[in-house]
Protein backbone atom coordinates (compact mmCIF):
# COMPACT_ATOMS: atom_id res chain seq x y z
CA UNK A 1 0.00 0.00 0.00
CA UNK A 2 1.27 3.49 -0.83
CA UNK A 3 2.26 5.75 2.03
CA UNK A 4 0.11 8.84 2.78
CA UNK A 5 2.87 11.14 1.49
CA UNK A 6 3.20 9.22 -1.80
CA UNK A 7 -0.56 9.31 -2.32
CA UNK A 8 -0.58 13.07 -1.77
CA UNK A 9 2.23 13.60 -4.29
CA UNK A 10 0.81 11.31 -6.99
CA UNK A 11 -0.62 14.25 -8.93
CA UNK A 12 1.81 16.56 -10.70
CA UNK A 13 2.25 19.69 -8.56
CA UNK A 14 0.61 22.90 -9.73
CA UNK A 15 3.13 24.72 -7.52
CA UNK A 16 6.19 23.49 -5.62
CA UNK A 17 8.41 26.18 -4.10
CA UNK A 18 9.72 27.63 -0.86
CA UNK A 19 8.36 24.85 1.31
CA UNK A 20 4.89 24.72 -0.24
CA UNK A 21 3.48 22.18 -2.68
CA UNK A 22 0.04 22.45 -4.31
CA UNK A 23 -1.51 19.46 -6.04
CA UNK A 24 -4.99 19.20 -7.53
CA UNK A 25 -7.05 16.11 -8.14
CA UNK A 26 -10.49 16.82 -9.59
CA UNK A 27 -12.34 19.05 -7.07
CA UNK A 28 -9.84 18.58 -4.22
CA UNK A 29 -6.62 20.55 -3.84
CA UNK A 30 -3.91 19.64 -1.33
CA UNK A 31 -1.49 22.23 0.02
CA UNK A 32 1.46 20.58 1.75
CA UNK A 33 4.16 22.20 3.86
CA UNK A 34 7.29 20.42 2.69
CA UNK A 35 10.15 21.23 5.06
CA UNK A 36 9.90 18.54 7.76
CA UNK A 37 13.59 18.89 8.65
CA UNK A 38 12.74 22.30 10.13
CA UNK A 39 9.31 21.17 11.36
CA UNK A 40 7.77 23.28 8.58
CA UNK A 41 8.93 26.52 10.15
CA UNK A 42 7.52 29.54 8.35
CA UNK A 43 9.19 32.42 6.54
CA UNK A 44 8.14 35.32 4.30
CA UNK A 45 9.02 33.20 1.26
CA UNK A 46 6.72 30.44 2.48
CA UNK A 47 3.95 32.96 3.07
CA UNK A 48 4.29 34.28 -0.47
CA UNK A 49 4.16 30.71 -1.76
CA UNK A 50 0.96 30.08 0.22
CA UNK A 51 -0.57 33.23 -1.25
CA UNK A 52 0.45 32.08 -4.72
CA UNK A 53 -1.10 28.67 -4.08
CA UNK A 54 -4.43 30.32 -3.30
CA UNK A 55 -4.30 32.33 -6.49
CA UNK A 56 -3.35 29.24 -8.51
CA UNK A 57 -6.39 27.19 -7.50
CA UNK A 58 -8.42 26.10 -10.55
CA UNK A 59 -12.06 27.12 -10.53
CA UNK A 60 -13.06 23.47 -10.30
CA UNK A 61 -11.64 23.12 -6.78
CA UNK A 62 -14.22 22.90 -4.01
CA UNK A 63 -12.19 21.54 -1.08
CA UNK A 64 -8.64 22.41 -0.05
CA UNK A 65 -6.76 20.17 2.38
CA UNK A 66 -3.79 21.71 4.21
CA UNK A 67 -1.19 19.36 5.68
CA UNK A 68 2.41 19.29 6.81
CA UNK A 69 5.02 16.64 6.07
CA UNK A 70 6.83 15.00 8.95
CA UNK A 71 6.12 14.90 12.67
CA UNK A 72 4.91 18.49 13.00
CA UNK A 73 2.33 20.50 11.13
CA UNK A 74 4.32 23.73 11.65
CA UNK A 75 6.50 24.80 14.55
CA UNK A 76 5.79 28.46 13.75
CA UNK A 77 7.95 31.31 12.56
CA UNK A 78 11.54 30.47 11.71
CA UNK A 79 13.55 32.28 14.42
CA UNK A 80 16.06 33.35 11.76
CA UNK A 81 13.63 36.18 11.07
CA UNK A 82 14.75 37.84 14.30
CA UNK A 83 18.50 37.64 13.62
CA UNK A 84 20.30 40.70 12.24
CA UNK A 85 20.97 38.93 8.93
CA UNK A 86 17.39 37.63 8.52
CA UNK A 87 16.73 35.49 5.44
CA UNK A 88 18.68 35.75 2.21
CA UNK A 89 17.18 38.44 0.03
CA UNK A 90 14.72 39.53 2.73
CA UNK A 91 14.78 42.45 5.15
CA UNK A 92 15.15 41.16 8.69
CA UNK A 93 12.28 41.79 11.08
CA UNK A 94 14.64 44.04 13.02
CA UNK A 95 15.22 46.15 9.91
CA UNK A 96 11.48 46.33 9.27
CA UNK A 97 10.94 47.52 12.84
CA UNK A 98 13.37 50.40 12.25
CA UNK A 99 11.62 51.47 9.05
CA UNK A 100 8.63 53.66 8.30
CA UNK A 101 5.26 52.79 9.87
CA UNK A 102 3.47 52.53 6.53
CA UNK A 103 6.10 50.13 5.17
CA UNK A 104 5.86 47.93 8.26
CA UNK A 105 2.06 47.91 8.07
CA UNK A 106 2.08 47.05 4.35
CA UNK A 107 4.61 44.26 4.91
CA UNK A 108 2.53 42.64 7.67
CA UNK A 109 -0.57 42.96 5.48
CA UNK A 110 1.29 41.13 2.70
CA UNK A 111 2.23 38.35 5.12
CA UNK A 112 -1.40 38.07 6.26
CA UNK A 113 -2.55 37.33 2.71
CA UNK A 114 -1.16 33.81 3.10
CA UNK A 115 -3.72 33.26 5.86
CA UNK A 116 -6.83 34.91 4.43
CA UNK A 117 -7.83 32.99 1.31
CA UNK A 118 -8.65 29.75 3.14
CA UNK A 119 -12.08 31.09 4.10
CA UNK A 120 -13.11 32.07 0.58
CA UNK A 121 -16.80 31.42 0.02
CA UNK A 122 -16.22 29.15 -3.00
CA UNK A 123 -14.11 26.57 -1.14
CA UNK A 124 -14.12 24.66 2.13
CA UNK A 125 -10.66 24.35 3.69
CA UNK A 126 -9.60 21.54 5.98
CA UNK A 127 -6.41 21.57 8.06
CA UNK A 128 -5.00 18.14 8.91
CA UNK A 129 -2.79 18.87 11.91
CA UNK A 130 -0.29 16.67 13.71
CA UNK A 131 2.41 17.32 16.27
CA UNK A 132 3.36 20.93 16.90
CA UNK A 133 1.21 23.76 15.56
CA UNK A 134 2.79 26.72 17.29
CA UNK A 135 2.41 30.46 16.74
CA UNK A 136 2.17 30.99 13.00
CA UNK A 137 1.47 27.26 12.69
CA UNK A 138 -1.50 27.55 15.05
CA UNK A 139 -2.73 30.59 13.14
CA UNK A 140 -2.45 28.76 9.82
CA UNK A 141 -4.58 25.92 11.18
CA UNK A 142 -7.06 28.51 12.49
CA UNK A 143 -7.21 30.09 9.03
CA UNK A 144 -9.01 27.01 7.71
CA UNK A 145 -12.73 26.34 8.00
CA UNK A 146 -12.30 22.92 9.63
CA UNK A 147 -9.55 21.15 11.57
CA UNK A 148 -8.86 17.43 11.85
CA UNK A 149 -6.11 16.77 14.39
CA UNK A 150 -3.95 13.82 15.34
CA UNK A 151 -3.97 12.69 18.93
CA UNK A 152 -0.42 14.03 19.39
CA UNK A 153 -1.31 17.60 18.38
CA UNK A 154 0.06 20.49 20.43
CA UNK A 155 -1.40 23.93 19.71
CA UNK A 156 0.22 26.99 21.26
CA UNK A 157 0.12 30.73 20.66
CA UNK A 158 3.60 31.77 21.75
CA UNK A 159 3.77 35.29 20.32
CA UNK A 160 2.82 37.03 23.56
CA UNK A 161 5.52 35.10 25.44
CA UNK A 162 8.04 36.54 22.96
CA UNK A 163 6.85 40.11 23.49
CA UNK A 164 4.76 40.09 20.30
CA UNK A 165 1.09 39.64 19.41
CA UNK A 166 -0.58 37.12 17.10
CA UNK A 167 -0.84 39.09 13.85
CA UNK A 168 -1.44 36.48 11.15
CA UNK A 169 -5.26 36.60 11.33
CA UNK A 170 -5.54 34.01 14.12
CA UNK A 171 -7.18 36.13 16.84
CA UNK A 172 -10.61 36.42 15.19
CA UNK A 173 -11.19 32.69 14.59
CA UNK A 174 -9.70 31.81 17.97
CA UNK A 175 -12.14 34.05 19.84
CA UNK A 176 -15.00 32.84 17.63
CA UNK A 177 -14.19 29.22 18.45
CA UNK A 178 -13.34 29.31 22.16
CA UNK A 179 -14.61 32.67 23.42
CA UNK A 180 -12.75 35.75 24.63
CA UNK A 181 -11.72 34.54 28.10
CA UNK A 182 -10.32 31.22 26.88
CA UNK A 183 -8.59 32.87 23.92
CA UNK A 184 -6.94 35.43 26.22
CA UNK A 185 -5.75 32.70 28.57
CA UNK A 186 -4.32 30.61 25.70
CA UNK A 187 -2.51 33.59 24.16
CA UNK A 188 -1.29 35.25 27.36
CA UNK A 189 0.11 32.06 28.90
CA UNK A 190 1.44 30.54 25.66
CA UNK A 191 0.58 27.10 27.02
CA UNK A 192 0.00 23.97 24.97
CA UNK A 193 -3.52 22.91 24.05
CA UNK A 194 -3.57 19.15 23.51
CA UNK A 195 -5.93 17.07 21.40
CA UNK A 196 -8.63 16.28 23.98
CA UNK A 197 -8.89 19.92 25.05
CA UNK A 198 -8.84 21.13 21.44
CA UNK A 199 -11.80 18.89 20.61
CA UNK A 200 -13.67 19.89 23.77
CA UNK A 201 -13.23 23.63 23.08
CA UNK A 202 -14.12 23.39 19.38
CA UNK A 203 -10.62 23.97 18.00
CA UNK A 204 -10.76 20.49 16.48
CA UNK A 205 -13.70 18.98 14.62
CA UNK A 206 -12.36 15.49 15.25
CA UNK A 207 -9.32 13.80 16.80
CA UNK A 208 -7.87 10.66 15.22
CA UNK A 209 -4.73 8.53 15.58
CA UNK A 210 -1.85 10.00 13.59
CA UNK A 211 -1.82 7.20 11.04
CA UNK A 212 -5.47 7.94 10.22
CA UNK A 213 -5.06 11.68 9.69
CA UNK A 214 -4.67 11.72 5.89
CA UNK A 215 -7.40 9.13 5.38
CA UNK A 216 -9.82 11.05 7.57
CA UNK A 217 -9.08 14.23 5.63
CA UNK A 218 -9.83 12.43 2.36
CA UNK A 219 -13.07 11.03 3.77
CA UNK A 220 -14.15 14.48 4.96
CA UNK A 221 -13.31 16.00 1.57
CA UNK A 222 -15.49 13.35 -0.12
CA UNK A 223 -18.35 14.09 2.27
CA UNK A 224 -18.08 17.82 1.61
CA UNK A 225 -18.29 17.17 -2.14
CA UNK A 226 -21.52 15.17 -1.80
CA UNK A 227 -23.74 18.27 -1.59
CA UNK A 228 -24.28 20.56 -4.62
CA UNK A 229 -21.61 23.26 -4.79
CA UNK A 230 -23.96 26.25 -4.84
CA UNK A 231 -25.82 25.00 -1.76
CA UNK A 232 -22.53 24.68 0.15
CA UNK A 233 -21.43 28.16 -0.94
CA UNK A 234 -24.72 29.72 0.17
CA UNK A 235 -24.66 27.85 3.48
CA UNK A 236 -21.07 28.88 4.20
CA UNK A 237 -21.91 32.52 3.47
CA UNK A 238 -24.91 32.34 5.80
CA UNK A 239 -22.85 30.92 8.65
CA UNK A 240 -19.93 33.30 8.13
CA UNK A 241 -22.28 36.27 8.36
CA UNK A 242 -23.96 35.31 11.62
CA UNK A 243 -21.68 37.33 13.91
CA UNK A 244 -22.38 40.54 12.01
CA UNK A 245 -26.17 40.16 11.85
CA UNK A 246 -29.02 40.37 14.32
CA UNK A 247 -31.41 37.43 14.65
CA UNK A 248 -33.94 39.14 12.38
CA UNK A 249 -31.25 40.03 9.83
CA UNK A 250 -30.13 36.41 9.79
CA UNK A 251 -33.72 35.27 9.20
CA UNK A 252 -33.91 37.62 6.22
CA UNK A 253 -30.58 36.38 4.89
CA UNK A 254 -31.82 32.78 5.14
CA UNK A 255 -34.98 33.65 3.20
CA UNK A 256 -33.03 35.40 0.46
CA UNK A 257 -30.53 32.54 0.14
CA UNK A 258 -33.28 29.94 0.03
CA UNK A 259 -35.17 31.90 -2.61
CA UNK A 260 -32.06 31.87 -4.79
CA UNK A 261 -31.63 28.12 -4.31
CA UNK A 262 -35.28 27.37 -5.11
CA UNK A 263 -35.15 29.50 -8.26
CA UNK A 264 -31.95 27.76 -9.37
CA UNK A 265 -33.47 24.35 -8.75
CA UNK A 266 -36.53 25.38 -10.74
CA UNK A 267 -34.34 26.60 -13.59
CA UNK A 268 -35.30 30.21 -12.97
CA UNK A 269 -31.91 31.54 -11.86
CA UNK A 270 -30.19 34.48 -13.55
Amino acid sequence: MASPDSRQSAAAPVLDKDGVRLTVEDAVATVTLTNPAKRNAQSPALWRALTEAGRALPGSVRVVVLRGEGKSFSAGLDRQAFTPEGFDGEPSFLDLARGADDVLDATIAEYQEAFTWWRRSDIVSVAAVQGHAIGAGFQLALACDLRIVADDVQFAMRETSLGLVPDLTGTHPLVSLVGYARALEICATGRFVHADEAERFGLANVVVPGDQLDGTARDLAAALLAAPRDAVIETKALLQGVSGRSYEEQRAAERAAQARRLRDLAGLGD
